[in-house]
């Protein structure tokens, strides 16, 4: 299984970014992905999810009404649109994978994703 992030860079708050993470070796018919992210002296925290059971997703509070997490079956890449950007959301993002039918209702945690990506760097400046 490989996840691959793309899509980070510099801007300014207030901007948009939308970050890619493309997905290979396993079917992309029954899965979930999950976007986190760490900030410098911070622990790793869950920012969006979304499963391909129900087609159900999870935005942290903090990015609630700004961030939109979406999928492309065909190219089996999951995106998150990030608009209104701030400078917390400032951090190193990396898409996680389930490779499984699971709902979001059913989610533990971080522990359930099994395949991680390498983090692509968002840097919002005041």
């Amino acid at each position: 299984v490989q996840l691959v992030e793309s899509g980070g860079g510099l801007v300014q708050a207030g901007g948009s970014l939308r970050l890619s993470c493309a997905a290979s070796g396993f079917t992309f018919d029954d899965y979930a992905i999950g976007w986190f992210r760490q900030a410098p002296g911070k622990e790793r925290e869950g920012v969006s999810c979304i499963s391909s059971s129900d087609g159900s997703t999870y935005y942290a509070d903090s990015v609630k009404g700004r961030f939109t997490i979406s999928s492309d079956n065909a190219k089996n890449t999951v995106y998150l649109q990030m608009n209104s950007l701030k400078p917390e959301d400032t951090a190193v993002y990396y898409c996680a994978a389930i490779e499984r039918a699971i709902t979001i209702a059913t989610m533990t945690g971080e522990a359930d994703f099994g395949s991680w990506g390498q983090g692509t760097q968002v840097t919002v400046s005041s």
